[in-house]
């Protein structure tokens, strides 16, 4: 505990001394916070992973999640009741509403600086930073083998079987 104090007080000290062109409390809560971790990265080390099983799961979703055609279940779930309730025969797996099909910043060149600002997506609007709503691909019940967009806000569940 005294080598975390100390090393807040260094680093607090540390800020003041450099001058640092604007001093604020969350420019001194960082450097603190920076000299800490620095310090409890240097007494734990980083975990001994040896089989990256987590990374391997997460690549193997991704790549099932890539199929062509893949044919999922679609349920909105009712806080309520907590019972999942049947949307649609759906393909894929819903996408947030925020998702952005471009990078939502840019840099651009003004008054001799770099600004980063925000950046309009292909369709010309610009996407919230989050959203509570899913688009979800669904099969039309028509029959005629085509899939509609539906956009649903209660919370869902997709799945690759039927409950």
């Amino acid at each position: 505990m005294k080598t975390i104090l100390s090393i807040a007080a260094i680093a607090l000290l540390g800020a003041t001394v450099t001058g640092c062109v604007e001093e604020t409390s969350d420019s001194k809560q960082q450097g603190a916070q920076e000299l800490i971790l620095k310090e409890a990265t240097s007494q734990t080390g980083m975990p001994a992973i040896k089989n990256f099983r987590e990374r391997k799961l997460m690549k193997q979703i991704i790549e099932m999640r890539d199929q062509e055609g893949l044919v999922t279940y679609t349920y909105t779930f009712p806080e309520v009741t907590g019972i999942p309730v049947f949307l649609c025969n759906s393909v894929g797996y819903g996408l947030p509403a925020a998702t952005q099909y471009t990078n939502p910043q840019k840099f651009v060149w003004k008054n001799g600086d770099n600004h980063l600002m925000p950046q309009a997506d292909p369709n010309g609007l610009f996407s919230p930073e989050s959203a509570e709503g899913t688009w979800v691909l669904c099969s039309d019940p028509s029959g005629n083998g085509k899939t509609r967009p539906v956009y649903v806000e209660p919370r869902i569940i997709v799945s690759p079987f039927k409950f």
